[in-house]
């Protein structure tokens, strides 16, 4: 999932039409055009986001290079703002297309692989796990980051706005720690104030934090101890394609286990630090 604020509801918009120039190709289509149309989100590091110079980077943009070239294509890559849920990227970036117009893409990556959710949003076929996310806290380096969460009263937190691990800091244990939180606009800006000393501890999906440890080093404490509690086990991550295009779904499903198989997988999560936790969905 996207941002961990994210609720997955539906979109009232659902029954619009689809613009001719908004369809995404099946396989078939992609290998004949030669290009494979991959949308990931924006600002949104590891997994995707533009250096200094521009370029998109990430491990959700090597993804889906690597997904391109197995197809025996190259890739397209446009980077999105997120919407309010899930189900609105996935109306605008893979099955609709914007209002303001623009074409949909052949895959979106990122999105939660859930039975539930999938049900809820039959425009898409979804699969293709590839990684198994959750919570992870990090502690600065003169904080104490394995005592019980209620002891962290009056030490200085940090987590992204309306976010779970939000919900968990400011309304976990009776309330006790909430005047103590900053809210901040995403994870990887909460974990910033730690690194900065602004902040003792933060709360952040695991990949942000195991990416931000690749240049914070010894500043950036990673908790052990499980956190008591916390409302949400993990969830996959997986690809989705247009519901008419599930030979193309059901081919880049194949490749996340060739992808595995043959380390390729585990080399582009380790070149931004993130442990290649495998989903349960395998």
């Amino acid at each position: 999932m996207r941002p961990t604020r994210r609720a997955v509801l539906g979109g009232a918009l659902a029954a619009l039409a689809l613009p001719r120039a908004a369809v995404a190709a099946s396989l078939e289509k992609v290998k004949t055009n030669g290009v494979l149309r991959v949308a990931v989100y924006r600002d949104f590091a590891p997994w995707s986001w533009r250096d200094a110079a521009g370029k998109l980077r990430g491990i959700d943009v090597e993804l889906g290079e690597a997904i391109a070239q197995r197809i025996g294509v190259r890739a397209e890559t446009v980077d999105f703002m997120a919407d309010e849920s899930v189900e609105d990227d996935l109306r605008n970036m893979v099955w609709r297309g914007p209002l303001i117009g623009g074409q949909v893409a052949d895959v979106m990556l990122h999105v939660p692989v859930d039975p539930r959710f999938a049900r809820a949003n039959d425009r898409v076929a979804i699969g293709g796990a590839y990684y198994r996310e959750g919570f992870q806290m990090a502690c600065g380096p003169n904080t104490d980051c394995e005592v019980p969460p209620p002891q962290f009263k009056g030490k200085r937190l940090a987590a992204e706005l309306d976010s779970i691990p939000d919900f968990y800091l400011s309304g976990g244990f009776g309330g006790v720690l909430r005047g103590d939180v900053a809210h901040l606009l995403s994870g990887a800006a909460a974990i910033d104030e730690v690194a900065s000393g602004k902040a003792d501890v933060v709360l952040a999906t695991r990949a942000q934090v195991e990416h931000a440890r690749t240049r914070l080093g010894d500043r950036l404490k990673v908790r052990r101890g499980p956190l008591p509690a916390l409302p949400s086990p993990g969830w996959d991550v997986g690809v989705a394609v247009r519901d008419d295009s599930r030979d193309l779904g059901d081919a880049i499903d194949g490749m996340m286990g060739e992808l595995r198989r043959d380390g390729m997988l585990a080399a582009i999560f380790g070149r931004y630090g993130v442990t290649p936790t495998p989903p349960l969905a395998t």
